[in-house]
């Protein structure tokens, strides 16, 4: 059975906008060995791969005629590189295993037997209630009631007539009639009625003598069937008890549990075969790093609440009880390294100060990759979006804001310079030069990126001030004050001959491969007026180096 890790291009094209990273549902549960609550969070990433999944689903008629719940967890494989896995619930187009779907639950091979056993009984059954429910006397039954009926309505409308036909000879005789012959005429009359009544009690008598027979037999019939619907269900709970102490689920500290284990109050229906069980449990036995998780319905639907294309939480019966146990030994992976040092936050923004080797954001398709940004988005429920950026090899400060209207007040001051950025860096050398200004327009050769150039015909002008702030041994500490924000500014300007001529100490890019363990550049200070008081914000931090 071939089960295949796809890759993130499988779902979406490789040019589609990058788009803002949030979280729309965290799959949680307690723990049940340290009692922490974890959570696995639905991200708009993994809703944009679950929606390529749909377009896929699309274009095949039966999935669009079956309905069902899908899922998909994005996951990492121990070198870091980002796959998808996929699952559908239940029975896909009648079969449990399908070549490139995540399997199902294991322990089914262990009861194979028994329930090929118990299948044959169950089909007994079923075609032996099949018979009772076609015997002929139902029909026969149907056919004669409805005759007697029939006739039963046509005699009531005959006597009907002749109950109004007798009110008016009544009324007549009454009127012109007197003494004995009135007397004899009414009685008459009510002798008619009379014989009219002994007509229906002796039909409806002949059509009790005649269906209760069949009715007693239709009876026995459906005792029958209630004995052996009771006796169906109890074979097919048998069965399911067994299946349920074979099947076993697995979390991340490796614990098997059976799900007869984890329900000991009763298994509902259908237990184990939802998407999110079957991938938890995949990632968990396959040395996986789950990041984010969703589960959508697709096809028609006879459930009222189950929309197409609708993306669903874990049910409340079934896989919510799970969580807890699947999730455990899981560590959602940018809770792990250094915590982030938060100098600065209000209720617009925030502002941290970036350790070197931490990326400002993830990269593109890697929305869970570690960074300032992924870590944040999931200490906070709201919106989080990045105002600028630092490179990946620099510390220091960085700006966040939790709303569209601050973040594009900043992203308005950044582009007019009302900005102040002051960073710190030390020289792999000395300078002869003490201070001033370097304008050297950088450029991008989009076949060699990241690396900038400095290109006089096609750069964008970039201009840095800078300040000698000291020596020591064969070092120079220097002041930077970047006007422009260009990528890469501070390094290309340090090292390029044309500007101080000697690169930042641990640049690997634009100077030698030493073996510095980081960038020595570090964002220490930003001023600028608060988007929202307009009040000075001048923010500072220790230089690290």
């Amino acid at each position: 059975m071939i089960v295949k890790l796809h890759s993130i291009s499988d779902f979406i094209h490789p040019n589609i906008p990058i788009i803002p990273q949030t979280i729309s549902y965290y799959y949680q549960g307690k723990c049940p060995q340290t009692g922490e609550t974890l959570k696995l969070p639905r991200t708009t990433f993994a809703e944009v791969i679950a929606k390529g999944l749909m377009q896929q689903l699309s274009q095949n008629y039966i999935y669009s005629q079956e309905g069902k719940m899908y899922g998909i967890l994005l996951v990492a494989l121990p070198n870091g590189e980002q796959k998808v896995l996929k699952a559908f619930s239940g029975l896909l187009n009648g079969c449990k295993i399908v070549d490139g779907w995540v399997t199902p639950i294991p322990g089914r091979e262990k009861v194979k037997l028994l329930e090929t056993e118990t299948l044959g009984k169950l089909e007994n059954i079923k075609q032996e209630i099949i018979q009772l429910t076609e015997i002929p006397e139902r029909q026969e039954y149907t056919n004669l009631y409805r005759e007697f009926e029939q006739e039963l309505e046509t005699l009531k409308l005959q006597h009907q007539h002749s109950k109004q036909q007798r009110q008016e000879k009544r009324t007549k005789f009454l009127k012109t009639l007197n003494g004995e012959q009135l007397q004899i005429a009414l009685g008459e009359l009510e002798a008619e009625s009379r014989q009219q009544g002994i007509v229906r009690k002796k039909l409806k008598k002949q059509q009790q003598q005649i269906l209760q027979p069949l009715l007693e037999q239709i009876k026995t019939s459906d005792q029958k069937i209630q004995t052996l619907k009771k006796q169906r269900k109890e074979i097919s709970r048998e069965l399911q008890t067994q299946m349920h102490a074979a099947y076993s689920l697995t979390n991340f500290y490796g614990q098997s549990l059976s799900l007869q284990q984890l329900f000991p109050w009763g298994i509902p229906t259908g237990t184990g075969e939802c998407c999110a069980p079957k991938l938890l449990h995949y990632a968990a036995t396959h040395n996986l790093q789950p990041l984010a998780m969703a589960e959508f319905w697709w096809g028609e639907s006879t459930v009222q609440d189950k929309i197409a294309g609708e993306f669903y939480g874990a049910c409340i019966e079934r896989c919510q009880p799970l969580m807890g146990f699947l999730l455990s030994g899981w560590k959602f992976p940018n809770s792990q390294n250094q915590q982030l040092e938060i100098i600065y936050e209000d209720q617009w923004l925030i502002a941290v100060n970036k350790p070197a080797g931490l990326l400002s954001v993830p990269g593109r398709y890697l929305y869970n990759q570690d960074s300032v940004f992924s870590r944040l988005i999931n200490l906070y429920a709201g919106e989080l979006m990045t105002v600028h950026r630092l490179d990946q090899d620099t510390s220091g400060i960085l700006i966040l804001a939790k709303d569209k209207w601050t973040q594009s007040q900043l992203h308005q001051q950044f582009q007019n310079r009302k900005v102040e950025k002051i960073y710190e860096a030390i020289l792999s050398g000395l300078t002869d030069k003490n201070q001033g200004m370097i304008n050297l327009p950088l450029w991008g050769n989009p076949e060699k990126r990241p690396v900038q150039i400095v290109d006089w015909e096609q750069g964008k002008p970039s201009l840095t001030q800078f300040q000698v702030m000291g020596k020591q041994g064969n070092y120079t500490r220097v002041e930077f004050r970047p006007l422009t924000g260009r990528s890469h500014q501070l390094r290309v300007h340090a090292a390029d001959v044309q500007g101080l001529g000697i690169p930042i100490l641990g640049d690997r890019l634009y100077g030698d491969k030493d073996d510095m363990n980081r960038l020595y550049l570090h964002a220490r200070e930003i001023i600028f007026p608060h988007p929202h008081t307009q009040v000075s914000l001048h923010l500072k931090t220790e230089t690290p180096f």
